[in-house]
């Protein structure tokens, strides 16, 4: 088994899925969560419930009873026509206008929510992410992909030299915003990067450490101090991209070669900071899977 494999098992975020999941569809629908099998639960439905969770607060907010009916009646009859087949599962692949996504004062990111009104990707969008699953499954990444980023939303298709803009949100875990430039390879690494914030924070969820020392660390990527939270973030999700470049090179060498070389620099100057603020992560377990992250990538 690869390494990496090893690495995004964790049980703990298993378990929370499941439970979030069945927590939420009994909440939203009335079915017991007794009524669902223990294999039931995957890390799509407990991504579409937190999509059904923020519909029913915003329909209930704004008094559309015809809106907040349908997410009431539809958490366990997902409407068939949202998936894309991948190699490695079904995912649901959005293109909205960014000029249409959703602000909440609770968000510090915009957002796409999947609704009554929802259609499939085009069959372009949909074959560059399925494409975009298949490398990075080839590579290692395939449980982090799978796990947790089973919907995805491309956003602007921009040229490569130009910035690449990517987010996760805390509130719809599972879900990544993303630009792109067209490349699958491009855009798994960037995957693997969102997945990777989703992966954290589920895995922090899971294990109840909330990060909150009032301590700062110097982050090279954002070049200012961050708090425990952010910094952790980055020393996390930045090496596995680095990791993927590194084993993914050989299919665009000059952008994968120089995204190395600008990040293994940013990197190197984190290690001592690092080592300090791990001590924040109260669960051995995965306090040394971000350590051995941040290790490899050093190394790779």
């Amino acid at each position: 088994m690869d390494e990496l494999t090893g690495i995004f098992r964790y049980q703990r975020t298993t378990d929370l899925h499941r439970a979030r999941a069945r927590s939420i569809c009994t909440v939203l629908s009335g079915l017991d969560a007794r009524d669902r099998s223990e294999t039931a639960t995957s890390a799509m439905d407990y991504a579409l419930a937190h999509h059904f969770l923020e519909g029913v607060e915003l329909a209930a907010r704004s008094g559309d009873g015809d809106t907040l009916s349908w997410y009431r009646t539809h958490p366990t009859s997902i409407p068939p026509h949202w998936f894309t087949p991948t190699p490695i599962g079904p995912t649901i692949v959005q293109c909205p206008d960014p000029t249409t996504l959703l602000r909440s004062p609770l968000a510090d990111t915009p957002y796409h929510l999947l609704g009554p009104s929802t259609e499939p990707a085009s069959s372009r969008a949909a074959e560059l992410v399925a494409t975009a699953f298949d490398i990075a499954a080839e590579h290692g990444f395939g449980d982090l992909i799978a796990n947790h980023s089973p919907i995805v939303c491309l956003l602007i298709e921009r040229r490569l030299d130009e910035p690449l803009n990517s987010w996760a949100i805390s509130r719809l875990p599972g879900t990544v915003f993303l630009d792109h430039v067209g490349d699958p390879t491009i855009l798994a690494r960037d995957l693997v990067h969102e997945a990777g914030h989703n992966w954290l924070n589920d895995a922090l969820a899971a294990a109840g450490i909330g990060l909150d020392d009032g301590k700062t660390w110097n982050s090279p990527w954002k070049n200012t101090h961050r708090p425990t939270f952010g910094f952790l973030h980055s020393c996390w999700a930045f090496p596995l991209t680095m990791l993927f470049a590194a084993r993914a090179i050989g299919r665009v060498p000059e952008v994968l070669a120089t995204y190395l070389a600008q990040h293994r620099q940013k990197l190197a100057t984190t290690d001592a900071d690092h080592d300090c603020a791990l001590a924040a992560i109260t669960d051995i377990e995965l306090r040394e899977r971000l350590r051995m992250v941040h290790a490899l990538a050093q190394r790779g």
